[in-house]
């Protein structure tokens, strides 16, 4: 029973984490209304495989983060700058004519792999959460049960990615500002990502 409890705040922590439209799950939303479900789909779970290593990292080496501050100072400096230069390419792209349905060929399954590596934020998230959770009794920081809770993070983010990919179609219709400035929202979260981590940074 404890097993599950670890896999259900994972899921749980991750859906919540991510619910709000940013990077990965705009994009998974661009590739389903761009490129189809098929594709989306291999996006998400390349996003979702790395997730459960970026959770897993937190929690393998929650206490060498917490005594070493200045390692996650470094990822969240390494963000900023990839954050702005993804924003500067969306922007770009959003001032080019395309069709409603992209012909770009690509792994997608790897792409999502890589937008989901760049996101340096979900180390600190998922410490943070973990540290949080331990505090309160919720969950065991030592195995097995690191990896019920780091699989149930991974589980969490697909069923996130998954609910933007199945609304796609609803908000397509309902939401045309979304389809059609979606580049535009893409690269404003990624500057707005870039100016938050660097004013956390900083100050």
């Amino acid at each position: 029973m404890e097993y599950l409890q670890h896999v259900f705040y994972g899921v749980i922590m991750a859906y919540i984490g991510l619910i709000a439209p940013g990077m990965l799950n705009m994009t998974a939303l661009k590739i389903r209304l761009n490129t189809g479900k098929y594709e989306s789909v291999k996006f998400v779970a390349g996003a979702s495989t790395v997730v459960f290593i970026q959770a897993g990292i937190a929690l393998f080496f929650a206490e060498f983060f917490v005594n070493n501050p200045a390692v996650i100072k470094n990822l969240k400096i390494a963000g900023i700058v990839v954050f702005f230069i993804l924003s500067a390419v969306f922007f770009l792209q959003a001032r080019k004519k395309v069709n409603s349905k992209n012909t770009t060929k690509g792994n997608y399954y790897l792409r999502g792999v890589f937008m989901s590596s760049i996101n340096l934020l979900a180390i600190p998230f998922y410490l943070g959460v973990s540290v949080l959770l331990a505090s309160e009794d919720k969950i065991i920081i030592a195995q097995p049960y690191i990896v019920f809770f780091v699989f149930g993070a991974s589980l969490g983010s697909f069923l996130l990615f998954y609910t933007y990919i199945a609304f796609a179609s609803y908000i397509e219709k309902r939401i045309s500002f979304i389809t059609q400035n979606i580049n535009y929202i893409l690269g404003s979260l990624f500057f707005i990502l870039g100016l938050v981590t660097f004013y956390k940074t900083l100050f």
